[in-house]
């Protein structure tokens, strides 16, 4: 539902890749809620509990084997904190419910406080039965081990111990972008249009780092809103970094690579080739700021069949600049500044175009979204949506398009 046609390719390919991103979305569905807070984690967690419920409590941690993992990467610099299980069992209390926050394709994840710093964290711990395996476990711990970014959740440690497997985060107490968007977070509260703005651009520059500053540059390769999580005032970081490739280098144009990703978010081209490119992410992207102005998801079943795919509802609407009002999600009450809500979907319509080379580089996105996120919006100052005139100019609308005197113009439109 969330791949497209590319042409040339036949419609038995087309299903194939279909059925392959369905499959992984149900073997990949990882941590869709963590990060929720229950009013029972308001409480810190006790100290010194005893008789955790595992039968290896060696405090004895072994060597995490990241060979394969640095061999693509190419560095032996990764340095995060290696916690034994004994620590981690006192810090939930012994993995308790009340400190339960979430559960996906990894396994469960639990508020915690360190006992050493007082730290409040967020720990995933590996279901042995799960569908994500050691090697994600591993490319997650080297891949935040080696990066810095504040748009980046930060990996604080990692148990492996026996047969436990455990990663250790700084607990971000908003939760998901999907909490707030879909209603999956208790008493939410409404995000408005600057935060909106705010979360996307903080988004961009995460994946810009991946892309351009990172050494090798990664593909991140599963970006989605429950993906990205919000600490305070609604900072936004990317978390889950398990599927994150090394990006192509030198003259190569590619990775050819098994298709993984989350149906929906997955780009046309590499769900029917396999073949992954920077500008997969971009595709990403484009659907979670898609889900970020209309407030609707990737993919909906509950909605009418030509509404279900969020990306395949919104193309013919990009082409009539009088539908866009009509885009906006309700929840924002036409509290939106239109020329921002043109710019926005302006952007998202060039990320999610079907040819590659036509999308725009992360670059240009995040400098386009800082600028629509320093453009505050004061409802109380301004006119109603419905009110709201268009500035005067010297071309009609047809001939100026909805990026025009915006800035937008100036993203490029060139390959990686």
């Amino acid at each position: 539902m969330g791949c497209f046609p590319c042409s040339g390719n036949s419609e038995r390919r087309l299903e194939k890749a279909k059925t392959t991103i369905r499959n992984n979305n149900h073997h990949h569905r990882r941590d869709d809620r963590v990060q929720s807070t229950p009013d029972a984690l308001r409480s810190s967690p006790r100290k010194g509990v005893k008789d955790p419920k595992v039968v290896n409590q060696s405090p004895v941690v072994e060597e995490l084997d990241m060979k394969e993992i640095l061999e693509e990467v190419g560095t032996q610099s990764v340095t995060t904190r290696a916690f034994s299980f004994v620590q981690l069992v006192a810090a939930t209390e012994n993995f308790k419910s009340d400190f339960f926050l979430g559960e996906g394709g990894f396994g469960k994840v639990y508020r915690g406080e360190l006992e050493d710093t007082g730290q409040i964290v967020a720990i995933k711990q590996l279901d042995h039965n799960g569908l994500q395996g050691t090697r994600e476990f591993t490319v997650e711990v080297v891949t935040l081990g080696l990066a810095d970014h504040p748009n980046l959740v930060k990996l604080i440690g990692f148990c492996l111990e026996g047969e436990q497997r455990l990663l250790v985060y700084e607990y971000m107490p908003l939760g998901s972008l999907e909490d707030h968007l879909h209603g999956r977070r208790p008493n939410r509260k409404r995000l408005d249009w600057n935060t909106r703005m705010k979360i996307a651009a903080g988004s961009a520059r995460g994946l810009e780092y991946l892309h351009n500053q990172m050494k090798p540059p990664l593909i991140y390769r599963d970006l989605k809103c429950s993906n990205i999580l919000l600490g305070d005032e609604c900072h936004a970081k990317l978390s889950d970094f398990g599927l994150v490739k090394v990006g192509p280098l030198g003259d190569r144009t590619h990775v050819s690579t098994r298709v993984m990703g989350t149906y929906g978010y997955c780009a046309p081209d590499y769900a029917m080739t396999g073949q992954l490119t920077f500008k997969s992410d971009i595709y990403s992207f484009g659907v979670v700021l898609l889900e970020i102005i209309t407030g609707r998801q990737a993919i909906d079943n509950t909605r009418s069949a030509t509404e279900q795919n969020l990306v395949a509802w919104a193309r013919p609407m990009f082409k009539d600049r009088k539908k866009f009002p009509q885009m906006a999600d309700p929840a924002l009450e036409g509290q939106y500044p239109m020329r921002g809500l043109y710019q926005a979907l302006a952007i998202a319509a060039m990320c999610v175009q079907e040819q590659p080379s036509m999308r725009p580089l992360i670059a240009d996105i995040v400098t386009a979204l800082n600028y629509l996120a320093s453009q505050t919006y004061d409802p109380a100052q301004a006119h109603s949506v419905q009110n709201s005139r268009r500035p005067t100019s010297t071309k009609n609308d047809s001939e100026r398009g909805p990026d025009a005197g915006n800035g937008l113009e100036r993203i490029h439109l060139e390959e990686d």
